[in-house]
């Protein structure tokens, strides 16, 4: 997601409507798939608001640039031992106060088993981790954390990470109130945060329909809102939500719909914002899905992958507004290498595409149908379609698009392992390192490794980055693992993003951050 581990959602349900948002801000959004528990939050919908609603020991800015919020220091001789102070005075909107141990008990909550977090490998780090994973945890808190006092805590890592500080700006580092633990599903209903907002009073989220944010009187960060507050507006369709933007209904559309990319410019003239961004689209491929496993499914990964005119597609379908996918990370991330061994595997190539393809059924012959499946309420249908045709008119075979009604409903599947499809999903980014889209989607220990990825060899290589002296270290090593997923090809890369968005004429100073999302703080009402 900045969002928080964000995987890529479309909106969920509701109809075009037109509501009276007063001075509320109405910006498009998607309901949560799970309550908001920051170590629970790993989808768009739900994490866009989460970091509203909680400040962590540091904040990205629209930049990319990484600010301290709550830390007053963070200090390190080694990559590995962590001195961590926070600034005097911070409380949650409840006035409770933001201690040290707000920060250790959330992470203790969000790493051990019994609790469930999707979010829990990302302490992984931390020592003593492996304890409160064990099935069952030998311990019920992690080592490596330990409070020194009301503003003071050190954190021990298993190794020296590189990218620990920046991943402390993320979701699954905020601290929670002592109240949360009382009974966490209850408090994701109508959680109590540290950040720039707070849940409007009364019935602030109307499930499925919307949610309302207005600024923390008590926040003492760098991102006091500008604005009176938010409104997070779930819509049925792009559609509907541009209709609504054009109509003044809704205020910022963080996503133009396929109808709409060639004509957006036009509608909205100077109110049309583009800028590359963190943001990816893959097709992910479960190895329990019929003929996609050893040799045979990798031949059909590759295959597949040639057979798809990624170009094409993302001229014809998103006007450009979609580039060839180079790897498994995004071009705007420090590190890009758009030219990795194995990268050839990602070319429009319709003659080894078929050639992979037959050697493949001299393994096993195909049978069945190639199904995509994504979700019908996010935009998506245009392209999946394409990539469908492109390969069906490469290999010869029957090849559609598989609709599912909502993005959560999808979800639900890939995450239980149901699906018995190709699905479309993708990642946005939550920190700024090419590290942050790797290790969630393919480390073997990842709670949101979709594909199941598992090789030994991928995680030493992710480790040794996390290790390495310098960036530029880390990002020759990423690269070595990045060659092993081409190798492999768990997940078929297809686009990076140039984000395309609009706003309405209410609104002002709307500008779209680093991984594709408004910077919610700033927008003004006119």
């Amino acid at each position: 997601m900045a969002v928080a581990a964000l995987l890529l959602a479309g909106v969920l349900t509701g109809c075009t409507i037109k509501p009276v948002y007063g001075d509320m801000i109405a910006v498009n959004g998607s309901e949560p798939q799970n309550p908001l528990v920051p170590s629970n939050t790993n989808e768009n919908g739900g994490g866009r608001i989460v970091d509203r609603l909680f400040a962590g020991l540091r904040y990205i800015d629209a930049k990319g640039v990484l600010h301290d919020e709550v830390a007053q220091s963070i200090e390190t001789t080694d990559q590995q031992h962590f001195l961590i102070r926070l600034k005097p005075g911070w409380t949650f909107s409840d006035g409770s106060p933001v201690t040290a141990r707000s920060f250790v008990d959330a992470w203790n909550y969000g790493a051990l088993l019994t609790n469930g977090q999707l979010q829990s490998y990302t302490y992984a780090p931390i020592a003593g981790f492996a304890d409160v994973q064990a099935d069952p945890p030998r311990a019920q808190t992690m080592s490596g954390l330990k409070v020194i006092d009301d503003l003071t805590f050190t954190v021990d890592l298993i190794a020296p990470t590189i990218d620990f500080r920046t991943r402390l700006a993320y979701a699954p580092f905020y601290p929670l109130p002592a109240v949360a633990f009382e009974d966490m599903d209850a408090f994701g209903q109508h959680p109590i945060g540290n950040g720039p907002y707070r849940f409007a009073d009364g019935d602030a989220w109307q499930h499925d329909v919307q949610l309302t944010v207005v600024p923390n009187e008590r926040y003492q960060g760098g991102r006091p809102p500008r604005n009176k507050g938010l409104t997070f507006v779930f819509y049925s369709n792009f559609d509907s939500a541009y209709s609504d933007l054009l109509a003044d209904n809704l205020d910022v559309l963080d996503t133009i719909p396929d109808s709409a990319v060639s004509v957006f410019r036009a509608d909205l003239g100077s109110r049309a914002v583009q800028a590359p961004t963190a943001q990816n689209q893959w097709i992910g491929l479960q190895p329990n899905l019929p003929h996609f496993s050893g040799e045979e499914g990798r031949l059909r990964s590759y295959a597949i992958s040639m057979a798809i005119d990624r170009a094409s597609i993302g001229q014809k379908i998103f006007r450009g507004t979609r580039i060839p996918a180079r790897d498994y990370t995004s071009q705007v991330l420090p590190g890009f290498n758009g030219n990795l061994p194995g990268a050839q595997v990602l070319d429009f190539n319709p003659d080894e595409a078929r050639r992979l393809w037959a050697r493949a059924n001299e393994i096993a012959p195909w049978s069945g149908k190639f199904e995509i499946a994504y979700n019908a309420d996010g935009g998506h249908q245009a392209w999946i379609d394409a990539l469908a045709n492109s390969i069906r008119n490469t290999l010869g075979i029957e090849a559609v698009g598989a609709p599912f009604p909502t993005f959560k409903q999808l979800r639900d599947q890939i995450v239980n392992h149901t699906i018995g499809k190709a699905f479309r999903y993708g990642w946005q980014g939550d920190y700024p390192t090419m590290l942050q889209f790797l290790e969630p989607g393919f480390l073997s220990t990842s709670e949101t490794n979709d594909v199941q990825y598992k090789n030994p060899e991928y995680d030493r290589l992710i480790a040794a980055a996390e290790a390495a002296p310098t960036e530029q270290d880390s990002w020759r090593i990423v690269g070595e693992a990045q060659t092993l997923l081409l190798r492999d090809l768990p997940t078929i890369p297809i686009f990076d993003y140039i984000a395309s968005s609009g706003y309405s004429k209410r609104v002002d100073n709307v500008v779209m951050t680093w991984n594709g999302l408004a910077d919610f703080e700033n927008i003004e009402l006119k």
